[in-house]
């Protein structure tokens, strides 16, 4: 396994941060499903985004990739034709569990039969949550145990649908893309807690967007969806990615300072919550002008719910371990389902780092140090693990080394380009 060393440094300077992923998936499907060209500037290939650009091809979009006006970022021309037509009888999600629970209902925009697949923890995440939704339309589905590879027939129909909203709002988006474009008018009901649903409000905001209106409820938890829509042509501009952001903002909250440009200050990003929660703890945190900036600050552990904000929680485990006091992340159950489970990797990860971190359930505690001790960790294959691990390298005494740091490539292929940039210190790659 390809590993890297990494000297303890300071982390300071200036970040463009990357466009966010998830308001990319969100407009390539939209615009996949418009009528016209559209294009999509400030875009980072990650693994991820290439596994929705080689999705909605399979399904008879066309994409072309050029430069973007803003530096190693690209733009996307797409061609779609305001239907879904297979062109292929299998797609490869890769590792993107939004590009599978996407693309699942929206390929059911024809009868043809295609098979979805995918690699690594994604083939056995759960997707069964779309079943009795197959079953009422009268889907065929082939699957095994509920897992991918899956194969469907048959179309979605219009309908008064009941979803949980515990699992993943992913598959709530995904019906969401889908339903506007059929026949007569369809609501989804969530049947228990909505978690994350800061991704429905982005579903929603990107949907209007593109031309189509989605009509949500909060207070009785019920989606209404008026059929009948098209999805209208539009050029649109990614905004930058807080769940990233929160990399560097630790960064500098622990050594700092740090500068993040292209952020939205008033981004629907679930993860902006994590500049409060720095802020929180004790951090000095504030904007000048359109930057966000972080300086080092004395920090002091506080609890988290990350229910409705699971991907900060491996770098507040990081955050926690080098902060006073006790330092709680709770309500992390989903957090067992992506790309490993993360409350073990994080706890196992740190843990070789040196810190006092342990689990407790669905919730993860750590007694914050003053500094850790460094050593070996693993990816365990898991992009945000890996990122983590990086920027707690920043207060240890001694270095640290990555086993499969490439993970990076699944949602930011530019990290340690930016890492190095502010300071970090990698002394090789090496194989291990």
């Amino acid at each position: 396994m390809k590993c890297l060393e990494i000297r303890p440094s300071r982390l300071s300077g200036t970040v463009n941060i990357p466009p966010s992923k998830s308001m990319t998936h969100r407009a390539i499907m939209c615009a996949f499903l418009a009528c016209g060209i559209s294009e999509i500037d400030n875009i980072e290939l990650s693994e991820d985004i290439m596994s929705t650009c080689q999705a909605v091809t399979t399904l008879g979009g066309r994409i072309d990739i050029s430069e973007s006006t803003i530096p190693n970022r690209k733009k996307l021309i797409i061609y779609g034709s305001g239907t879904v037509l297979v062109e292929k009888d299998r797609i490869n999600c890769g590792e993107s569990g939004t590009t599978a629970r996407f693309i699942m209902p929206v390929s059911r925009l024809t009868e043809d039969a295609i098979t979805i697949e995918g690699k690594g923890k994604l083939v056995s995440r759960p997707f069964d949550v779309f079943f009795p939704i197959f079953e009422s339309c009268n889907i065929e589905y082939k699957t095994c145990d509920g897992k991918l590879p899956l194969t469907l027939k048959g179309r979605l129909k219009p309908g008064n649908y009941f979803m949980r909203g515990d699992i993943s709002s992913q598959f709530i988006s995904g019906l969401l893309l889908a339903l506007p474009l059929l026949n007569a008018d369809s609501t989804i009901q969530v049947t228990t807690r909505l978690q994350s649903e800061a991704y429905i409000d982005m579903t929603i905001y990107m949907q209007k967007i593109f031309g189509v209106n989605i009509y949500f409820n909060k207070e009785d938890n019920k989606l209404f969806i008026p059929g009948g829509q098209k999805y209208i042509p539009q050029k649109y501009f990614v905004e930058g990615d807080w769940s990233q952001s929160a990399f560097w903002l630790t960064a500098g909250v622990m050594s700092g300072p740090v500068a993040i440009t292209g952020l939205n200050r008033d981004s629907l990003q679930g993860d902006k919550i994590i500049e409060n929660i720095i802020i929180s703890m004790g951090g000095k945190v504030y904007w000048e002008d359109n930057t966000l900036l972080a300086e080092k600050s004395h920090l002091r552990g506080i609890p988290v719910d990350v229910s409705q904000c699971p991907d900060l929680a491996p770098v507040l485990a990081a955050l926690g371990s080098v902060c006073d006091g006790k330092m709680e992340i709770l309500n992390g159950a989903r957090l067992r389902l992506k790309e490993s489970d993360r409350i073990k990797a994080i706890v196992t990860e740190m843990k070789n780092l040196g810190a006092d971190i342990f689990e407790t359930g669905d919730n993860i505690v750590i007694n914050g140090r003053e500094k850790l001790s460094g050593g070996t960790a693993n990816s365990w294959n898991d992009h945000r693990i890996v990122m983590s691990v990086a920027i707690a390298a920043v207060l240890c005494e001694n270095n640290v080394i990555i086993e499969g740091f490439n993970a990076v490539n699944k949602s930011y292929p530019s990290f340690w380009e930016h890492y190095k940039s502010l300071g970090g210190n990698i002394i090789e790659q090496c194989l291990g």
